[in-house]
């Protein structure tokens, strides 16, 4: 190009001269060589090419400095705003945690505090009910006791008349009235005593009962009483420990509040900083994407332009030598016209309209002009036949135009429709991964979900299977403590029966006629082998004050036996209500059960259902991704074929394009120059149109 350039300038030079060659009216102008005035004004040309290229190599540097500057800051700013943007995202997400750690501990606090005010609520109810039950229970001891005394010291001063007088009587009568424990005997005789005042043998009796009773009565108040002052120490201990825990839960909640609100506002400082950064990020990110871009392509045409400057100073460095050298000035001194010559008045030979035609040719560096180079150099073939392969070679250089813009616009189509399908595949690959990923992580969760629900459902049934296998033992116990229990109580029965039959025959009940069990046997032995003796002399001296002395002792045994009956039928029915709840515990529990495995059983089969559909899901995903990547992968490997078949094309379009056209427009003057047109003027006018 820049050769052409040089040839055209040379030309041009020659066809001013021979335009202005008759002007010339001085001497001088006439006489001076025009070879000389071509060269100066190359060299001239030259000084200003390498004039531009300096400006425009200035004016680079600069601009690159400024590429590499801004490129620098650029690439630190964004390095730090990602690195602040993953502080901050660490920053959010640990603040989130702690946000969520603060409100599930702040919810525990306050379930906590109403759970200790709930506790204290109800140990004041309780506490409550049972004080007043023990107050009532003393104050009613407290009056029986008082009446025992008062009783005893009567009878023990012979003043049994007028204790009956007082009110301390009424009691008494009352208590002796309801006490269930106490032998029906004692029982009347007391009421007798208590009623008529009756001073008989049988108030030393009356009077040992009613100390065992005063010592009964006031063993249990003692009882009752440390019970009492036991359970007001323990509710004033939780109160107290309550009291002290809600203190501190206020305290806490308090304190979680306080930071709960301050970490909401860090997050929204955050989040707010977070996105204002993430829109100033991607800013920078696009422009210094754009720079990026605006410098290579400063570069690349920075350097184009400098190749071809370059080739430019050498094409005129080499025409200046040229036209300098020894044997150009002789062969012009030869060929040019003498000063006092015209050029108007040279006739153009053929041969140098060939010489012109052949020198333009060559001047394109084309191989296709070699055979109408090889017919320009016969001496024999006329134009006629050049100008005829000058036609058909521009014909073949249009078609081959119109090829090649078909071919480019085959190619950018292509490469259009290949390139979207790639993204789509490519689309559709990353969302196969993604869906294979979630539902890998599915059955993952799905799998461990169902193991927790298959051990639940084992642990339950473990559980049913202990709880009933305890439940049998407990009902065992149960009837065994019956059985024994009813067995002893008839065993004192049958003992307290024979024992009636001899000191209180009133009360001795003929057993009916069956067979004895063992015990009854051992009882009635043992009745036999304890009946008194008649002492010598009969009923009269000593013996009779011998056998009322063994009455009043027989009593109290009868006594402690009714008390031994009571102690067993309270035990006994202790522990049949003890039994009723712990079965009706049991069968709550079976149902419970029942209803939990059920639930579980239904929500083992859901999971199970899902994790079948969710490995379908998975396959489906697998398989589509398997034949998504095939397809990638063949449109890969179409589009790098397309770029082995368009990349060249492409890249040199613009360069066989202008090449083509430096061709055409060769060929098209040379047909001009063998058609015998003024190839000087038409230069010159071509020069102009450009200019």
């Amino acid at each position: 190009m820049a050769m052409t350039r040089c040839m055209i300038l040379l030309i041009v030079a020659c066809g001013c001269f021979a335009a202005q060659g008759a002007q010339f009216s001085t001497s001088e102008s006439v006489s001076k060589n025009p070879i000389r005035r071509i060269v100066t004004m190359l060299q001239n040309l030259q000084k200003k090419v390498e004039a531009e290229g300096e400006e425009a190599a200035d004016l680079h540097k600069k601009f690159l400095c400024q590429c590499e500057t801004g490129v620098a800051d650029l690439e630190t700013g964004i390095a730090d705003a990602e690195a602040k943007g993953a502080d901050a995202a660490a920053a959010t997400k640990e603040g989130s945690g702690q946000k969520a750690q603060l409100e599930s501990d702040l919810a525990s606090h306050k379930a906590d505090r109403q759970g200790a005010k709930d506790a204290i609520a109800a140990a004041t109810g309780i506490r409550e009910k049972e004080a007043g039950t023990f107050a009532a229970y003393n104050a009613e001891s407290s009056a029986n006791l008082e009446a025992m005394e008062k009783a005893i010291a009567a009878i023990e001063k012979g003043a049994g008349g007028s204790f009956l007088q007082t009110s301390a009587a009424q009691t008494l009568t009352a208590l002796v009235q309801s006490k269930r424990e106490m032998n029906d005997g004692v029982r009347e005789e007391i009421t007798a005593f208590l009623t008529e005042g009756d001073q008989s043998e049988a108030s030393g009796e009356i009077l040992g009962v009613l100390k065992q009773l005063h010592d009964e009565f006031t063993a249990d108040l003692k009882d009752a009483t440390a019970t009492e002052n036991a359970a007001i120490k323990s509710f004033d201990e939780l109160v107290a420990a309550k009291k002290k825990e809600i203190e501190a839960l206020t305290a806490a909640i308090e304190d979680k509040m306080t930071r709960l609100g301050e970490l909401g506002v860090q997050l929204a400082e955050l989040n707010n900083a977070g996105g204002d950064a993430a829109g100033s990020l991607e800013d920078n990110k696009k422009f210094l994407a754009d720079l990026k871009k605006a410098c290579a392509s400063a570069q690349a045409e920075y350097d184009a332009v400098s190749k071809e400057r370059a080739a430019e100073l050498l094409a005129l460095a080499d025409t200046v030598k040229f036209l300098n050298s020894d044997d150009a000035l002789e062969l012009f001194k030869k060929t040019l016209p003498s000063a006092s010559a015209s050029f108007l008045q040279v006739q153009v030979q053929e041969s140098a309209m060939r010489a012109r035609a052949l020198a333009l040719l060559r001047n394109s560096h084309s191989a296709r002009f070699d055979f109408i180079a090889l017919a320009l150099h016969g001496k024999k073939g006329g134009m006629e036949k050049v100008v005829k392969m000058i036609d058909e070679m521009v014909v073949t250089l249009k078609k081959e135009q119109q090829d090649d813009d078909a071919k480019k616009d085959y190619c950018a189509a292509e490469f259009d429709s290949s390139d979207d399908k790639k993204k789509g595949l490519e689309r559709d690959v990353s969302d196969n991964e993604k869906a294979m990923e979630d539902a890998e992580e599915s059955i993952a969760t799905l799998k461990d979900e169902i193991k927790a629900l298959q051990k639940a459902i084992k642990d339950l049934d473990k559980s049913v299977a202990e709880a009933t296998e305890q439940r049998k033992e407990e009902n065992a116990a149960h009837q065994e403590l019956m059985a024994s229990n009813t067995a002893a109580k008839e065993l004192i029965g049958v003992a307290k029966n024979r024992m009636n039959k001899f000191y209180n025959p009133k009360l001795y009940v003929a057993p009916a006629k069956r067979e004895l069990t063992e015990e009854e046997r051992i009882a009635v032995n043992m009745g036999e082998t304890l009946a008194p003796t008649p002492a010598p002399g009969g009923i009269s001296g000593t013996g009779i004050s011998a056998l009322q002395k063994k009455s009043e002792e027989s009593t109290g045994v009868i006594a402690l036996m009714d008390m031994l009956i009571a102690e067993l039928d309270k035990e006994m029915t202790v522990s049949s209500t003890e039994e009723k709840d712990a079965q009706g515990d049991y069968e709550t529990a079976m149902e419970d059960s029942k209803a939990k495995r059920a639930d579980d059983s239904k929500t083992l089969e859901d999971k199970q259902s899902a994790l079948a559909d969710t490995e379908g899901a998975f396959q489906g995903h697998k398989d589509d991704h398997t034949s998504n990547s095939k397809e990638l992968m063949e449109t890969n490997k179409y589009i790098a074929g397309l770029h082995g078949e368009c990349d060249w094309l492409v890249q040199n379009f613009e360069q066989r394009k202008e090449a083509r056209a430096g061709e055409v427009d060769a060929l098209g003057k040379a047909k001009a120059i063998l058609s015998g047109a003024d190839y000087s003027l038409l230069q010159t006018r071509s020069l102009r149109r450009k200019m």
